[in-house]
């Protein structure tokens, strides 16, 4: 019978006995003509290989590159090199896939991340982003643990819609028509009807809405999917195609909406400390020298794990957005004018404004609810000043807002008011009112940006290098 390769992570958990062992992998180094640092994806540690030229055709060994992919057989033993536990002495050595190192991009040298992107369809080779994918893919398992267990249905909202549940306007648009030709209506406007839905349809920005109705029926529910936003931006905080978590809760207010945000996101942080040890090290590791190039006003106030441990121990504070302004405007940073945008109460928050709550007021995570009704969407429940309305968001040191959420608006009457006001088609969304005509009940929801969440729990400084293949204005590959 055929051994099978054994994966290094199973290896490395194996007591060095000179049994034989498999293992199939790709060379991160070669060294001496002697020392192959082979690496299967299974984990962020490599496994050395030890081969004796003598034993093995000259011609085999120089085909031997970063890159290569290879087979092993050997003895696995104890090692005596600095930094490893294991390795294995070749006994035979097949090579899968030749790797030219004269073409392969990939060199064991450091590479910007700003080269790598460039090559998205090989960083996951290497170490910083195998440690933040295995992350990533983690928190995706620990997301749908979380709300499994805590009896949510999980419910797949259309990535094709109708609706734009923001009311921002920029939105991706679907269509079959056919762009040399567009058909026109006699008054020289799209003729949708000829689409393939009959009318203007568009890549979905949320999932809300739909859970909204979801919620009516199962009480708690959830979304988990891929959201698109046309906004050209090029900032280090901005994806065109990004997930979204998006849980709904019937019979929920505002404190309970905060209480659950809260509890999911020490879970899901715990839940990385937990599983993920060594890809954290390696990339606090890589946070700290990253650090060390930024201006010293720049810099994190805390390391990565530093960072995770303060957010899963400290009681996250609450205020309202007022309150936050008033904090805000008899600060010295304000007094000595060290923010960039001028604080007065109606504006949205800057990542500055939040940064400062967070890391110099409170020294622990924010939550600030009750914001003015006038930068808020339509769907939040609106307060009896008729000024501000039952919104809530999280924030986070380093990166400012995290979770954005709310209790929604379950009066049918002050919906309906709200959308005329900011000229939303009532007819259109007639299904959405519908929840409100036929047994509304206070609800409540809130939305987090899943790559938002996986740039805070790695440290990546940018957006783009938590996502396996970025989209962004002008950038569509792979």
């Amino acid at each position: 019978m055929t051994m099978k390769p054994i994966l290094i992570k199973n290896i490395l958990q194996l007591t060095p006995q000179s049994q034989t062992v498999k293992v199939s992998g790709w060379v991160r180094t070669f060294r001496n003509n002697q020392f192959i640092s082979l690496n299967d994806g299974s984990t962020i540690k490599n496994l050395q290989i030890v081969v004796d030229f003598q034993n093995f055709p000259e011609e085999l060994l120089k085909k031997i590159h970063t890159g290569t992919s290879i087979t092993v057989t050997g003895k696995l033993v104890p090692s005596l090199g600095k930094g490893q536990t294991h390795e294995v002495v070749a006994e035979a050595l097949d090579i899968i896939g030749e790797c030219s190192p004269e073409e392969y991009p990939l060199q064991p040298k450091k590479h910007s991340l700003e080269f790598l992107r460039e090559i998205a369809h090989l960083r996951m080779r290497t170490t910083t982003f195998q440690s933040v994918f295995k992350v990533r893919s983690g928190l995706a398992f620990a997301i749908h643990q979380y709300f499994q267990q805590h009896g949510f249905v999980y419910i797949h909202s259309p990535i094709i819609t109708a609706s734009d549940a923001e009311g921002a306007g920029e939105l991706f648009q679907v269509t079959t028509l056919n762009l040399n030709n567009i058909p026109k209506t006699e008054t020289g406007e799209v003729d949708f009807s000829e689409d393939f839905f009959g009318k203007p349809a568009n890549l979905t920005v949320s999932g809300q809405l739909e859970a909204e109705l979801a919620a009516m029926a199962f009480s708690k529910v959830y979304t988990f999917g891929p959201t698109f936003r046309a906004e050209n931006s090029n900032t280090p905080r901005h994806l065109a195609e990004f997930w979204m978590i998006e849980p709904e809760m019937a019979f929920y207010e505002l404190p309970d909406n905060m209480d659950l945000a809260e509890d999911m996101l020490k879970y899901l942080i715990q839940y990385a400390f937990n599983n993920f040890p060594d890809e954290l090290e390696f990339l606090q590791q890589r946070q700290s020298e990253e650090e060390k190039q930024k201006p010293q006003n720049e810099r994190s106030s805390m390391p990565l794990l530093e960072k995770l441990n303060f957010c899963i121990k400290e009681s996250f504070e609450r205020l309202t957005y007022t309150q936050a302004i008033d904090i805000l405007e008899n600060s010295s940073y304000n007094k000595k004018k060290k923010f960039q945008f001028p604080v007065q109460w109606g504006m949205d928050l800057q990542t500055e404004h939040e940064r400062y709550l967070v890391e110099k007021e409170f020294n622990k995570p924010v939550i600030l609810t009750d914001y003015p009704k006038a930068i808020k969407a339509f769907y939040m429940r609106q307060n009896d000043d008729d000024k501000t309305v039952r919104a809530m968001d999280i924030l986070f040191p380093g990166i400012g807002e995290i979770i954005g959420g709310s209790q929604r608006e379950e009066r049918l009457d002050k919906l309906e008011q709200r959308m005329k006001e900011m000229r939303i088609s009532a007819k259109d969304m007639y299904w959405y009112l519908d929840t409100r005509r036929f047994g509304t009940v206070p609800h409540s929801g809130f939305g987090l940006g899943f790559e938002r969440l996986v740039q805070f729990v790695t440290g990546m400084s940018n957006i783009r290098d938590v996502i396996p293949f970025p989209r962004t204005p002008k950038n569509c590959e792979f």
